[in-house]
């Protein structure tokens, strides 16, 4: 068994759920040197090379799988046979096929799973009007993935990984179903003050040629709603019409889901 002195955290997160979770595992392992890989904005395409660090891999839960454009993000990764802790975050419905999906993703990019879990954010489509798993990861979710990042080094030293990781989820996956696109617009309330510009994951949002207001290509945005939850003056707003399904049914507050 290799020893392991770095943590290497590599996450997707647009509204800085999967980021808290992916900081919280390593803030368990408790490893002196954490190196950062913050795909959210980063589109490069050179390789990241990964060897001999115990890795958390976090992403967003979208319909059931991973976030499309996490995948697409992570494929820049070579694992080298690093032991991997995977993470997705879902909106408190249900992640379905997105953590074994995330599982078969590390496979291929040569990381051996250690551990997994599927943790609760803040759903894109939450507003205070319809808050879905409002305010989460909260202090709970948090402790709840250190202890989970102090239980996978604990494996890593004392465990034989040589079995397949289990995980709930079915293959083949769930089919993502394309509706008609669709994106956050703004209200009155925008100044064009571009903050939401800032923020977008895929470069759907943009100054007008005048700079007089901020104009939004719904063929690109993801509907992460990052840009909603920016936004300092509530301009952006993004109505859907299963927010108010989420609302009433998916209020009951759900717990991680682990698996070593």
């Amino acid at each position: 068994m290799k020893t392991l002195t770095t943590t290497r955290i590599v996450y997707f997160s647009p509204t800085h759920t999967s980021e808290k979770i992916a900081r919280a595992i390593a803030e368990g392992i408790g490893m002196a040197r954490r190196i950062e890989t913050d795909l959210t904005l980063d589109e490069d395409s050179s390789p990241i090379e990964i060897d001999n660090e115990l890795t958390v891999l976090a992403a967003p839960v979208y319909g059931g799988r991973v976030a499309p454009v996490a995948l697409e993000r992570m494929k820049r990764l070579r694992g080298n046979r690093s032991p991997a802790i995977l993470a997705v975050v879902y909106g408190n419905r249900d992640y379905e096929d997105a953590l074994i999906e995330l599982r078969d993703t590390a496979i291929g990019l040569g990381f051996v799973p250690l551990s997994a879990g599927a943790f609760v954010g803040e759903h894109s489509y939450s507003t205070p009007e319809l808050p879905i798993a409002a305010g989460r990861p909260d202090k709970s979710d948090l402790q709840t993935a250190r202890l989970f990042g102090l239980d996978s080094l604990k494996k890593w030293t004392c465990a034989d990984i040589s079995e397949p990781l289990y995980v709930k989820g079915n293959v083949p996956y769930k089919t993502i179903v394309h509706g008609q696109p669709t994106s956050p617009a703004c209200n009155e309330n925008c100044f064009a003050c571009g903050e939401c510009i800032e923020v977008c994951p895929t470069h759907a949002v943009r100054l007008s040629d005048d700079g007089s207001r901020i104009e939004t290509d719904a063929s690109r945005c993801i509907k992460c709603c990052a840009c909603v939850k920016v936004c300092p003056h509530r301009a952006r707003t993004f109505y859907s019409p299963f927010a108010a399904m989420l609302h009433e049914k998916f209020s009951s507050r759900r717990e991680p889901e682990l698996f070593f």
